[in-house]
């Protein structure tokens, strides 16, 4: 069935087949202070290969957390730019949309493809039509904040005019970039961080900012989750892998402790080194109902316990312009410890922090564990993962085992499916029985693998399985209603 709807898109999707001399791209990647690994090269190379074809890519970009999967995304939206169209970047959270964004304004300027500062550029042509196109205009666009390193452009209104009118080539935003009132000159690459915070209709609704046809789509996770490993076996999306790290990057050592006072000694030494220190709790305050720790009580705590330290608190309930000056601080070095929520799960780069303690790690699933460690070790020194936890579940002490065995990103979403289920494959469930009556994506994974290409071939050759019609009832059969998931990306 995934093999007739990627036939059908593929034939009926209008894409835009860019064109490019790679001058940002060569300009970016030379100004970047180490070589990108082999998997980096690969990666972008079938990129590239998607981005020249007229067909509309809709691609899954796989790394493990640190792997530099951002390079080759920043790459792709260079090389669109310089075609002619725009980017869009849709981050789950404010916190990790700012970082992309001021990231993305760094490297731009260490390559020299920052606008120029100056008069206001709003109201001229499109930049990516300046005579040499080597100015790249970025914009931040949140709920609550908006930025872009165009000079003279400070109003929410503004920045969305200069956005609809081609001012701007790369935005860079959480769900506000779906919003009304959000449009595009010519958007024409669409890239998702960390997928799976977001609903299949806000991906798609994404997409629908182009008009007159289809973006390019880039999907991207760092630890692949139940239904996502079982799309990438049955369906669509074409897969790439970055299964290499940088060269010079030690795992995190990880650790497994049940006595929460442990951590305060862990805290002082590290920050007598020099280094910064998260602390993650599951709660943002104390509940009559559960008992786990929260951040505002462990920040209450810590900084009695450590008042030498410099103690900042971060999580969801915050105001946003709080939430901002925080994480600010803390990539300053004007904080030693930040304790916090999942909040900075996802994408916060600070290359001085070395430390990550979690609170009740039993609580936290395997993806958000590995994602948490790799908020660490990010620099030039090791960095360590410290598990405070009692599991009182089987299932909480196999995840706790798993984070300490492995750093390797794709076992632990093996092991994630071993302990959760399978789910289902023509369904919303994502865990529990699988609805797969013989195969096992995990035991059968070649076999899987295989089988989805002959399914391929095999509608390539009858593409309306005309001389199939066992098998063309089979599906009507299995499928049913359940079919309007394939219709999504």
């Amino acid at each position: 069935a995934l093999a007739l709807r990627r036939r059908h898109r593929r034939r009926e999707a209008k894409g835009i087949a860019h064109r490019s001399r790679r001058r940002l791209v060569d300009r970016y990647l030379g100004s970047l202070p180490y070589e990108l690994t082999g998997a980096q090269r690969r990666a972008l190379a079938e990129i590239d290969a998607d981005l020249r074809a007229p067909r509309p890519m809709h691609r899954l970009l796989q790394g493990e957390v640190g792997s530099g999967k951002t390079v080759v995304a920043v790459s792709a939206m260079l090389r669109v730019v310089e075609g002619g169209s725009q980017a869009a970047v849709m981050a789950p959270t404010e916190v990790l949309a700012t970082q992309h964004y001021l990231g993305l304004v760094s490297a731009l300027e260490a390559a020299g493809l920052a606008p120029e500062v100056g008069p206001a550029r709003h109201g001229t042509p499109s930049l990516f039509e300046d005579a040499e196109g080597d100015t790249v205009g970025v914009a931040l666009l949140t709920s609550t904040n908006v930025e872009t390193n165009l000079p003279g452009l400070t109003a929410r209104d503004d920045v969305l005019a200069a956005i609809a009118g081609g001012h701007v080539d790369v935005v860079v935003g959480t769900h506000a970039l779906i919003q009304e009132g959000v449009a595009f000159t010519r958007l024409g690459l669409a890239v998702v961080d960390e997928q799976h915070r977001f609903g299949v209709h806000q991906r798609v609704r994404l997409k629908e900012k182009a008009e007159g046809h289809e973006p390019d789509l880039l999907i991207m996770t760092a630890t692949p989750i139940p239904r996502t490993l079982a799309m990438t076996l049955y369906g669509d999306l074409d897969v790439g892998v970055i299964d290499e790290m940088p060269p010079g990057r030690s795992p995190v050592e990880t650790v497994h402790l049940t006595d929460p006072a442990t951590i305060v000694e862990e805290l002082r030494r590290t920050v007598a080194e020099g280094r910064q220190a998260f602390v993650v709790c599951p709660l943002v305050d104390d509940s009559d109902q559960l008992e786990a720790a929260s951040a505002v009580g462990e920040w209450k705590r810590l900084s009695a316990l450590l008042p030498e330290l410099r103690i900042g608190l971060l999580h969801g309930q915050l105001a946003p312009g709080e939430k901002a000056e925080t994480m600010a601080r803390f990539r300053a070095g004007e904080l030693d410890v930040l304790v916090a929520t999942t909040v900075v799960e996802v994408g916060i780069d600070v290359p001085n922090a070395t430390l990550m303690v979690v609170e009740d790690a039993d609580r936290f699933g395997l993806s958000q564990l590995h994602q948490l460690r790799g908020r660490v070790g990010r620099g030039r020194h090791r960095g360590r993962c410290v598990l405070v936890a009692n599991p009182t579940t089987p299932e909480g002490a196999r995840r706790i085992a798993a984070m300490v065995a492995t750093s390797d990103g794709f076992r632990l979403a093996e092991e994630d499916l071993r302990i959760r289920g399978q789910g289902t494959v023509f369904g919303a469930r994502q865990a529990g029985m699988t609805d797969l009556r013989l195969a096992d994506i995990l035991r059968d994974a070649d076999l899987l693998a295989e089988a989805r290409r002959h399914a391929f071939a095999l509608v390539d050759a009858d593409p309306e399985l005309a001389e199939h019609p066992d098998l063309a009832e089979e599906l009507r059969l299995l499928i049913g209603e359940d079919v309007e998931w394939l219709e999504k990306s």
